[in-house]
Formats: C-alpha cells, sequence, structure tokens
C-alpha cells in the first residue's frame, strides 16, 4: 500500500482553505510539510502542476534534497516536457535520490500556447500522451534509441544515469481515450473520489481493456486521490465539513474556478454525484462539488479515523494499492491524520498480511 499527501504548489495562498500566512510556498514552509510527511507516516506526496504554478520538478528536486524519505510524485505534461528531455530529468533525479522519484504524467486541458505548445483535440492530447509514455520507457531502459512517431521522435539516443528500477508512472483519465493509454501504458491508473460501485467497474473495465489491448508491462495496479476530512468524532467532522461547504456556498476561501471545470470527463463525474444525494456509500460528501470544489476537492470521504478507515479499507478491497489523501490546513492535517488515520490503515494491512 503507497499512503501519499499532497502538496499544492501555488504561489495564491489559502488554497482550499489552508493557512494563510507569509511565505507559504517559500521552501522553507514546503520542506516543513515535506519533513512533516516523513516524521508522521507518510510515503511521500504529490506535487500539482499547471501553468501559472511555479515549476513541479524544480520545486521536486529542491524537496528531494532536504529530506531523507520523502518521495515527490511529480506531475508532468507531456508537451511542456520533450521526452528525451524530461526521460534524462528524472533518471538524474531518481539516481540522486536513490529512487525515490514517482512520476504523474496528466493530459487534462491547460494553457499549452502560454509555452509555446499545441495540444490540439483529445485524440491527439492522448495520442501525444501515449507515444510520451512509450518513449520515456524506452530510454530509461534501452540505449541508443531511435523512435520516430507521430508526434515525438529521437535518434541514438542514450540517457545516462542508467536505472535499474525506473520511477513508476502514475496516470488519470476517465474518457474512453484516456482508458486506452492506461490500460497499455501507465503503471498505476488513478481515480478521483467516486462512489465504491462506479470505481469497481472502471477495474474492471480497464482490466479488461489491458487484456485486450495486449499489455506488454506488468499488470496496472489502481489509486484513489481524494480528499479526507477526519475529526475526532463522526459529529465534529459533520459539523466541520457542512461549515466548510457554507463557506464555500458563500464564496469564502476558494480559489477562481478552473475554466475546463466542465471539459474533463472524469471531473464531470463527479460533479454528477451531487444529483444522486449529499453522501453516497457511507461517507462520500458530494455537496463540495456544487459549490467549486474541483479535482480532489470535488467529494470529500468524512468522519472519524476509524469511519474515513474503513470507507478506504473497501476501496483497497477492490483493488486500489495507492492512496493520495488531503485536507487543508496541510500541515496540520499531515500531522493528525498521519498519526489517527495512517496506523489504523497499516494495523489492517498487517493483520490480513
Amino acid at each position: 500500500m503507497e499512503l501519499l499527501w499532497y502538496i499544492p504548489n501555488q504561489v495564491q495562498p489559502g488554497h482550499r482553505g489552508d493557512d494563510v500566512v507569509a511565505g507559504h510556498n517559500s521552501l522553507d514552509t514546503l520542506t516543513e510539510q515535506a519533513r512533516a510527511l516523513e516524521d508522521h507516516g507518510w510515503g511521500g506526496a504529490l506535487l500539482g502542476t499547471g501553468w501559472g504554478r511555479p515549476d513541479t520538478f524544480t520545486v521536486a528536486t529542491a524537496l528531494a534534497a532536504r529530506t531523507t524519505t520523502f518521495r515527490p510524485l511529480i506531475a508532468v505534461r507531456p508537451g511542456y516536457w520533450q521526452p528525451a528531455h524530461f526521460a534524462s530529468a528524472a533518471a538524474t533525479l531518481d539516481h540522486l535520490t536513490g529512487g525515490r522519484t514517482l512520476i504523474n504524467i496528466v493530459s487534462g486541458q491547460d494553457k499549452p500556447a502560454a509555452y509555446g505548445d499545441s495540444e490540439g483535440d483529445q485524440a491527439r492530447r492522448y495520442g501525444r500522451t501515449k507515444e510520451f509514455l512509450q518513449l520515456v520507457r524506452r530510454l530509461w531502459t534501452s540505449e541508443d534509441v531511435t523512435f520516430q512517431g507521430e508526434h515525438f521522435g529521437v535518434t541514438g539516443s542514450t540517457v545516462v544515469p542508467r536505472l535499474a528500477r525506473p520511477p513508476r508512472l502514475y496516470f488519470g483519465g476517465a474518457s474512453e481515450a484516456a482508458e486506452r493509454v492506461s490500460a497499455t501504458e501507465a503503471d498505476v491508473q488513478l481515480f478521483w473520489g467516486e462512489p465504491l460501485e462506479g470505481v469497481a467497474e472502471r477495474i474492471e473495465r480497464l482490466r479488461n481493456l489491458s487484456e485486450k489491448l495486449g499489455r506488454e508491462h506488468a499488470p496496472l495496479e489502481f489509486g484513489l486521490r481524494i480528499t479526507t476530512f477526519v475529526r475526532d468524532t463522526s459529529d465534529e467532522a459533520w459539523a466541520g465539513a457542512e461549515a466548510r461547504v457554507a463557506d464555500m456556498a458563500a464564496g469564502r476561501g476558494l480559489l477562481p474556478r478552473d475554466p475546463n471545470r466542465h471539459a474533463a470527463v472524469g471531473q464531470q463525474r463527479l460533479l454528477d454525484l451531487a444529483e444522486r444525494g449529499d453522501v453516497l456509500d457511507d461517507n462520500l460528501y458530494t455537496a463540495p462539488g456544487r459549490y467549486g470544489g474541483g479535482g480532489a476537492g470535488t467529494t470529500w470521504l468524512v468522519g472519524s479515523a476509524a469511519e474515513v478507515a474503513s470507507s478506504l479499507r473497501k476501496y483497497q478491497a477492490l483493488g486500489i494499492t495507492h492512496f493520495v489523501l488531503s485536507d487543508t490546513p496541510y500541515l496540520r492535517e499531515i500531522k493528525r491524520q498521519g498519526d489517527q488515520l495512517l496506523p489504523l490503515l497499516r494495523d489492517d494491512v498487517r493483520g490480513a498480511s
């Protein structure tokens, strides 16, 4: 089981209700979070990406240099990076950190013209992502690589240093085009916080698709990226969650809405959940999506540590082995959930082994 957190990597303070403090995005502040993750049982953290944020790879490198076990899950975009340049940078960081690098490939819409790129339509975007993954893998594992595809090409390319075990490649996306890429090329498919029934259906479909398309790598693994709203008691958790949603409804403490909010298939699936009710399964809270919650902030698992752990174990029973959790204020919740939630998940793993 991989248990990761989230570092937002935002210039604007107060992300999703985080504490607004001086130097919120300074190296010292981010290092404090990364070291707290090490001290409270986390394996590492996903670092957000997108044009208008600090460069994710640079931030990840700086945090890796200031920590000893922290594993950055670095979000990167094909097009922003060329495959050979990225493969070299990632191999270098992985070598220098003793194998601590994880990679999250992002293909959702961004602002490509701002950095001199052109994504094209969905088919082109995911076709390019597939080539990016194929080429990066070859560059990490083979020498003197020559590759000429529709989107990328290299001639006589060898990446150094050589890696005995290349970084894991995480990938998200719920469209048919995205799932075909994930089924054949990714190591870990990340899901947003959908009800158990929806996640089970997607896992089955991806496994069948992997077989149908002739996947050549180790079996695809699955992960969950979700907000976990944990308090000492269930009543306290629900009171806090409802108060935060009320603030969101009043427009307090929010970043501007993502202009691509309704464009992504996976995001739209989350927004549609609110039509089925405010609470699904045992404690999946859908109301945040009505008032601007996006991505992992669209649905929350709410409750005591024991209740949230129980829900996460149900996802684990479906085949989820990678969890990327978060809540705000980020530093406080790193410590609270690391101390209260993670031991319950690890106890369950030991009990089943």
